[in-house]
């Protein structure tokens, strides 16, 4: 029994090294009609539905099958030189995944390889050797392993390739939104570049969305609105804001804060609508101004043109510092506690419509305490709440208080550095 299982094992062994000869030889025959299986195999690829059929393809198939029915020959006539026909399946599969060839189109033509292959195995055999055919059984199982690890190799490849080039792609996307929300829409090539990546026409109605990096999304598997009620969403996330890009189509404003609002934890500002991808960058400003106007407690999702006194304060840091100490330079040697109590008086009365009743019921006090109040202001800042022109400096002296924290006893200074009307980097 012991002494049988040597002899069983050198029996397989010399099975196996006749039938390698047998393949061999057969493939030896082969390597003339190479170009013959060439032709054969590209027919069969073209053959399936939906095949490119124009000239530079067809001789790009061509190429391919010449070059990979090669690689496979010499992995069979010369074993101990590596595996060069794995190589060209990798650079295949990154071929295909550049073209934008389908994958399922790639392994299809693995397996048509493999059939053109064998067949002609089996017909040279039959032809020089036919006593041999029976015993190319054994070679199937291995011949369609190789076309596995062929495919497989291909597949992989085409994998990587296919991701790497997404994220290219998404990189690119990402840098054509930040120099269009950067300003930099002007440039003409951007323009051009930015309508075919992301595929929105260079004048159309768009707008931005700003969401303070302090607030974030809800939590949740979708954490902000993606494109809904005709409208499309490109967002990205800054050091200090989560910004979006939105194509509205035909949808209103009223219909992107309705999106944005089941999100939004905190504070986000809104953008009047603009009409080009090159006004972005100032739709991206007002955006910002928008949030910057929001204060307190709560999910505000501020719109500019509904905020523009306040947006006009924050955009001229300097000059509201400056109102402030002029028009309510009178309540600088007030009281702090008194001064605050007047301060908030005002700003009751002017969020209630100038209405000394109204104003009253909100601060938990009498009507007439409300008008006496407002009196006082009147003395010590030398404006008249009935006169037009010192209701709106008071009016914006109060905003740059609550905005900027300017009181009457800063001064303001000399216009920043970097542009007017802009927010300084």
């Amino acid at each position: 029994m012991t002494g049988g299982r040597p002899a069983a094992a050198a029996g397989l062994n010399a099975d196996r090294s006749n039938d390698r000869e047998i393949m061999r030889k057969a493939v030896l025959r082969l390597t003339d009609r190479l170009p013959d299986l060439a032709d054969r195999l590209t027919a069969e690829i073209l053959s399936g539905d939906g095949a490119h059929r124009d000239e530079e393809f067809t001789r790009d198939v061509w190429e391919m099958c010449h070059t990979g029915l090669g690689h496979g020959f010499e992995t069979i006539l010369e074993p101990g030189r590596g595996r060069a026909d794995l190589e060209w399946a990798q650079r295949l599969g990154r071929r295909r995944a550049h073209q934008g060839q389908p994958l399922d189109q790639l392994l299809r033509s693995y397996r048509l390889a493999g059939k053109v292959f064998w067949e002609a195995v089996v017909e040279v055999v039959d032809r020089h050797d036919p006593e041999s055919v029976a015993t190319l059984i054994r070679q199937a199982t291995r011949t369609w392993d190789t076309i596995d690890q062929q495919s497989g190799a291909a597949a992989a490849s085409y994998h990587s390739t296919e991701l790497a080039l997404a994220r290219r792609s998404e990189e690119r996307v990402h840098a054509i939104v930040d120099a269009l929300l950067d300003g930099q829409g002007a440039d003409g090539g951007l323009l051009s570049t930015a309508t075919s990546v992301l595929g929105l026409p260079a004048t159309g109605r768009y707008a931005v969305v700003m969401l303070g990096a302090e607030s974030g999304f809800g939590d949740g598997v979708e954490r902000r609105p993606g494109d809904t009620a005709g409208m499309r969403f490109i967002w990205r996330l800054r050091t200090d804001a989560q910004v979006a890009l939105v194509a509205l189509g035909t949808a209103e404003l009223d219909d992107l804060v309705a999106a944005v609002r089941p999100y939004a934890r905190s504070h986000a500002g809104v953008s009047p609508v603009v009409d080009s991808l090159a006004e972005l960058g100032t739709a991206r400003w007002f955006a910002e101004l928008a949030l910057r106007t929001c204060r307190g407690p709560g999910n505000q999702i501020a719109r500019l043109d509904r905020r523009l006194p306040d947006a006009l304060v924050l955009s001229q840091p300097r000059l509201s510092g400056r109102l402030g100490h002029v028009a309510l330079g009178g309540l600088t040697d007030v009281d702090p506690a008194f001064r605050e109590v007047l301060l908030t008086t005002l700003g009751t009365w002017l969020e209630c419509d100038g209405s000394a009743a109204r104003a009253a019921d909100r601060l938990f006090c009498h009507r007439n305490t409300v008008l006496n109040r407002l009196r006082k202001i009147e003395q010590l800042t030398g404006r008249t709440l009935t006169r037009p022109g010192d209701l709106v400096e008071l009016a914006l002296a109060l905003s740059a208080l609550r905005l900027h924290g300017s009181g009457p006893e800063h001064g303001g200074g000399p216009p920043a550095r970097g542009g007017v009307g802009r927010p300084v980097r």
